[in-house]
C-alpha cells in the first residue's frame, strides 16, 4: 500500500530573517558582561600590584598640587573694587537684591499690619479651609506657642524670609526638576549641578555671597535658596521620570500631546513626589535660619545664634522651637492642600474662603483699633532657666559614672577609638593611587567607565587642591555618619510604612529633628559627648536621619498594591512581601534616601568643624570667620568632589545588556 502525501495549500511566502550571531564573538560578548565584576577586581588586582612596584607608597605628591590662593585672592578683589560700579553689578544683580528686599518687606508689612491676631487668625482659617478643624487647632497653638515664648518679632521676620526663599526655591526646584524628569541628557547635566547645590557647605559660599550682595537679606535669602531648591527638583524628577508607564502610553494613544501628557498624566501621577519636595524644601530653608543670620538674615535665627554665643542653651531653645513650629504648620497646610487639588467641596468653596478672609479682616481690624498689634508683653513665659537647669543635670548624670552602659563620653570614646579613627588612619595610610584605584573598582562594578572616570577625577581634583589628609579624615567621618543614618532611616522607615499609627508617631519627630537648628542642639550634643569627632557625627546623624526616614517610606508605600496583593495570593509572609516585593519595587527611592542622606551629612561637615571634627569643616568656617576666599572655597570645593565620589559609587547606573543586545 502506497502512503499518498498531499501537498499543503500554497500559504504568504516569508522571506527568512538574519539568524542571530551564535560565532565564538558573541559567546565572548556574553561571557565577559557575565562575569563583569571579576574581571573588574581581576584588573585591579593587577593594576595595584604594579602601581606597588612603579608608584611606592604615600600621601598625594606635593608636586601635582595647585596653589589657588592667588587667583582667588585677585577674584575677591575685583569684585570689591567694581561692586559699586560694573554693570553687572548694576544692572543685573542689583536688581536681583532690589526684588528680594521688596518682596520680603512686602510680606513683612502685610503680617504687621494683621497683628498677632489678625496672622494668627489667618493661620487657623487657612488650615481649617484645608484640611479640617484638628490642623487649625495646632496652627492656632503653634503660633500662640511663639507669641508665649515672646518670639513674635522675630518669628515674622522668618516667616517672611522664608515665605519668599521656599517660593522661589520650590519654583526654581520644579522647573529644573522638570528639565530633568522629561530629559534624560538633562538629568544627567543638572546632577552633578544639584549634588553641588546642596553638598557645598553654606560657610563655603557664603563669603562670595557676602562679597556680591553684602550682609543682608538678599544674600540670606539667596543662600537659603541653593541650599533649598535641590529637594524639590530630585523628587519632582523621580515622580515625572517614575511615572507609570502604561497611564502615560494610554494618553498618548488617544493623541494627547507631549504637554497634555505632563499635564493630565506625568504631574498628576507625580503628585506625592512634588508634595514630598516641598516639604523638604520648606524644611531645608527653615533648618538655614541660623545659618542665614550669620550674614544678616535677623529673626529667629539671629535670636539661636546670640543665645548660643553667650552659651545659653535656654534661651536658644527658646528661638528655635518656634522655628520647628512654623516648619510643622507650613509643612501640613501645604500637604493637605495638594491632596485636595483638582476636589471643590460642594455648596461652600467660594462661601468658605469668602467667611475666612472677612473673619481674618474682622480679627485684625479689632486688633488694630484696640492698639493691640504686638503680641503682649505680660503674655510670655521664661523657659531658658528650667531648660538650662535640665542640660546642667544631664550633663551632670549621664556624661560619665552610669552604672553597667557606662556614660556618653565613654560612648564617644568608644566609637572615636573602634570606628573613626582605625577608618581615618586606614584611608590616610593607603597610598594615594591605591584610593583612587579602589575608587574607581567600586564606580565601575556599579556603574559605567564614564561614571568611574568622573569618581576618580573628582577624587584626584581634592589632591590638586591640596588638602588630600584633611579630605580623608572628612571621609571616614562621613562614612561613619552616613552607614548610621542609612541603618536606623530603613530601618525606621520601613517600619514607618508597615505601620500607620508608628508613622502618624515619627512625622512631628522627624519635623522636631530636620527643622531644629543643628546650633540649638550642638551644645547639649557637646555637653553630654565632649568636642570631637563623635559629637560631629552625631549632629550629622541627626540631621539627615529625617529626609532618609521619609523617602523611604513615601518609596514603601508607593509599591504597587496589585504586586502586592499578587505575593499575598501566593502565600508570600510579611518578610517574603518586604523583601522580594516591596523593597526590590521601592529601588529608587531606596537609591535616592541613599544620595540625600550622602549630601546632608555632607552638609553637616562645616558644623561638626564647629565642635572638634577638624578637618574640612574647620578649614570651611575658619575661611569665613577670616574672610579668607581660598581656604573657604578650597574646602567648600573638596567637600563637593567627596559628594559627587560618593554619589557615583552609590547610585548604579543603567548600563546597556550588550549580551542580550547581539542576541
Amino acid at each position: 500500500m502506497t502512503a499518498t502525501v498531499t501537498p499543503a495549500p500554497p500559504g504568504p511566502t516569508t522571506t527568512p530573517g538574519p539568524t542571530p550571531p551564535t560565532g565564538t564573538g558573541t559567546g565572548v560578548l556574553r561571557a565577559l558582561t557575565r562575569h563583569r565584576g571579576r574581571l573588574v577586581v581581576a584588573c585591579a588586582a593587577v593594576a595595584l600590584f604594579l602601581c606597588s612596584l612603579l608608584l611606592g607608597t604615600g600621601g598625594w605628591p606635593a608636586s601635582l598640587s595647585v596653589d589657588l590662593s592667588g587667583p582667588l585672592g585677585h577674584a575677591s578683589d575685583w569684585i570689591i573694587d567694581n561692586r559699586d560700579g560694573h554693570p553687572l553689578f548694576l544692572y543685573f544683580l542689583g536688581h536681583v537684591s532690589n526684588i528680594v528686599v521688596v518682596s520680603v518687606r512686602a510680606v513683612y508689612l502685610v503680617l504687621l499690619a494683621l497683628g498677632w491676631a489678625g496672622v494668627t487668625a489667618a493661620a487657623a482659617l487657612v488650615a481649617w479651609r484645608v484640611a479640617g478643624v484638628r490642623l487649625a487647632l495646632t496652627s492656632l497653638a503653634a503660633f500662640a506657642v511663639c507669641g508665649l515664648l515672646g518670639m513674635w518679632v522675630p518669628t515674622m521676620q522668618t516667616l517672611a524670609l522664608m515665605v519668599v526663599a521656599v517660593a522661589a526655591s520650590v519654583l526654581l526646584g520644579g522647573l529644573l526638576g522638570l528639565a530633568a524628569g522629561l530629559s534624560d541628557r538633562m538629568h544627567r547635566i543638572l546632577r552633578p549641578v544639584l549634588d553641588t547645590m546642596q553638598v557645598l557647605p553654606a560657610f563655603a559660599y557664603l563669603l562670595p555671597v557676602v562679597l556680591v550682595f553684602g550682609i543682608g537679606v538678599p544674600a540670606a535669602v539667596l543662600a537659603t535658596v541653593v541650599y533649598a531648591a535641590p529637594p524639590m527638583a530630585r523628587l519632582t524628577a523621580l515622580g515625572l521620570r517614575d511615572a507609570d508607564a502604561g497611564v502615560v502610553e494610554a494618553a498618548t494613544s488617544l493623541g494627547a500631546t507631549g504637554r497634555q501628557r505632563l499635564l493630565t498624566a506625568r504631574l498628576p501621577l507625580a503628585r506625592k513626589e512634588l508634595l514630598l519636595g516641598v516639604n523638604q524644601s520648606i524644611m531645608m530653608a527653615l533648618g538655614m535660619a541660623v545659618i542665614a543670620s550669620v550674614i544678616g538674615a535677623g529673626g529667629l535665627g539671629d535670636r539661636v545664634y546670640q543665645a548660643l554665643a553667650s552659651v545659653d542653651v535656654g534661651a536658644a531653645l527658646a528661638a528655635g522651637v518656634p522655628i520647628v513650629l512654623l516648619a510643622v504648620v507650613l509643612d501640613r497646610v501645604t500637604a493637605a492642600a495638594g491632596e485636595r487639588i483638582g476636589e471643590t467641596p460642594a455648596g461652600r468653596s467660594g462661601l468658605g474662603w469668602a467667611v475666612a478672609a472677612v473673619a481674618t479682616a474682622a480679627v485684625a481690624l479689632a486688633g488694630r483699633l484696640s492698639d493691640r498689634l504686638s503680641w503682649p508683653d505680660g503674655w510670655t513665659l521664661d523657659i531658658a532657666e528650667p531648660v538650662n537647669k535640665a542640660v546642667d543635670w544631664m550633663t551632670a548624670h549621664l556624661y560619665s559614672g552610669v552604672p553597667v552602659v557606662g556614660g556618653t563620653a565613654d560612648w564617644a570614646g568608644r566609637f572615636t577609638t573602634w570606628v573613626l579613627n582605625p577608618l581615618r588612619d586606614g584611608l590616610q595610610w593607603l597610598p594615594w593611587w591605591a584610593v583612587l584605584l579602589t575608587i574607581g573598582v567600586l564606580a565601575l562594578l556599579i556603574g559605567t567607565w564614564r561614571t568611574a572616570a568622573t569618581a576618580v577625577l573628582a577624587m584626584a581634583a581634592i589632591g590638586v587642591l591640596g588638602v588630600w589628609d584633611p579630605a580623608l579624615d572628612t571621609l571616614s567621618q562621613v562614612l561613619a555618619a552616613v552607614a548610621v543614618t542609612l541603618l536606623l532611616g530603613f530601618a525606621l522607615g520601613v517600619a514607618a510604612a508597615r505601620s500607620t499609627r508608628l508613622g502618624h508617631a515619627l512625622r512631628p519627630v522627624l519635623d522636631v529633628f530636620q527643622t531644629m537648628p543643628q546650633f540649638v542642639y550642638l551644645i547639649p550634643v557637646v555637653a553630654l559627648f565632649g568636642v570631637g569627632r563623635a559629637p560631629a557625627v552625631a549632629a550629622a546623624v541627626v540631621y539627615a536621619l529625617p529626609a532618609v526616614v521619609r523617602i523611604t517610606a513615601q518609596g514603601v508605600r508607593a509599591v504597587d498594591a496589585a504586586a502586592l496583593e499578587s505575593s499575598r495570593s501566593m502565600g508570600a509572609t510579611g518578610r517574603q512581601q518586604l523583601f522580594q516585593v516591596q523593597l526590590p519595587l521601592a529601588r529608587p527611592a531606596l537609591l535616592l534616601a541613599v544620595n540625600q542622606g550622602v549630601v546632608l551629612v555632607l552638609a553637616v561637615v562645616v558644623i561638626g568643624g564647629l565642635v572638634g571634627g577638624g578637618a574640612l569643616g574647620y578649614d570651611a568656617v575658619f575661611g569665613l570667620a577670616q574672610g579668607d576666599l581660598a581656604t573657604g572655597l578650597v574646602a567648600g570645593a573638596a567637600i563637593v568632589c567627596l559628594g559627587l565620589v560618593l554619589d557615583r559609587v552609590t547610585q548604579p547606573t543603567r548600563r546597556h545588556d550588550l549580551a542580550g543586545k547581539g542576541a
